[in-house]
């Protein structure tokens, strides 16, 4: 069974102890530190590279959504846990695995990491079938095909009718020549590492673009798609861009 790293952000001392001991009591999870701030939980997140986070959302030094700006692509997944209800559409934005109410109920929390662990199971097999269609090795060619997982689907795409993709929270928004779009179930780098390096690049770091999709660059900082989409160009990345878009075939 995998072990989920997980840190505890939690700035009340009495859910904070409970939320220790139901890790403890968990087999899927790892107790990898708990913090009690936004700045606490932030340094932590860098220095051990959690699975999971339990992450209250009124901390005492700001939000939890505070938090999460500091990480737009996140590789952990979040169970959010507070007192309040009101929050729960914005946390479902950030890629919630769940949203669980305080008092916390001790069955909830082990329902949470079982569907936890089992959407790990679902993903390992979803990518082993995404590695296999990249067909790593061979030239990139537009009419190879690419497994794009989303929450209920297994999507078979064309590379070369993938126009770009944009990364939100712990989701990619893919965008389709002509125009159809799919949220697949997984972060923006989690493409970068699978997508031929030949074919797509990352100008900004919530975009990758196909470059044989790129119509013009623009000298305002702007990739110019065929679909007459507009994708920023980071400024530390423009001369490097202008040089791959001079050398393309």
């Amino acid at each position: 069974m995998q072990r989920f790293k997980t840190i505890i952000v939690e700035d009340e001392p009495s859910p904070r102890k409970e939320l220790e001991w139901l890790v403890g009591q968990t087999p899927q999870l790892e107790h990898a530190g708990t913090a009690d701030s936004v700045e606490a939980a932030r340094e932590l997140i860098i220095a051990r590279q959690p699975d999971l986070l339990l992450l209250d959302i009124q901390l005492k030094d700001g939000t939890a959504f505070d938090l999460l700006h500091h990480f737009p692509n996140p590789a952990f997944r979040i169970i959010f846990i507070t007192a309040f209800g009101h929050h729960a559409i914005r946390a479902i934005r950030f890629g919630a695995l769940d949203y669980l109410l305080k008092p916390l109920c001790h069955e909830e929390f082990s329902q949470a990491a079982e569907r936890l662990q089992e959407q790990e199971s679902a993903y390992q097999q979803r990518l082993e079938l995404a590695r296999e269609m990249a067909l790593p090795g061979k030239p990139a060619d537009p009419d190879d095909r690419i497994c794009i997982p989303s929450v209920d689907s297994l999507h078979m795409i064309r590379l070369g009718d993938i126009v770009h993709l944009a990364g939100d929270g712990a989701y990619t928004s893919i965008t389709l020549h002509p125009g159809k779009k799919i949220t697949a179930s997984r972060p923006l780098k989690h493409y970068e590492s699978l997508l031929p390096p030949e074919q797509f690049i990352r100008p900004h770091q919530s975009w990758i673009v196909n470059r044989s999709r790129i119509a013009k660059y623009l000298k305002s900082g702007f990739l110019v798609m065929d679909d007459q989409s507009e994708i920023p160009v980071a400024t530390r990345k423009r001369d490097h861009i202008i040089q791959l878009l001079s050398t393309y075939r």
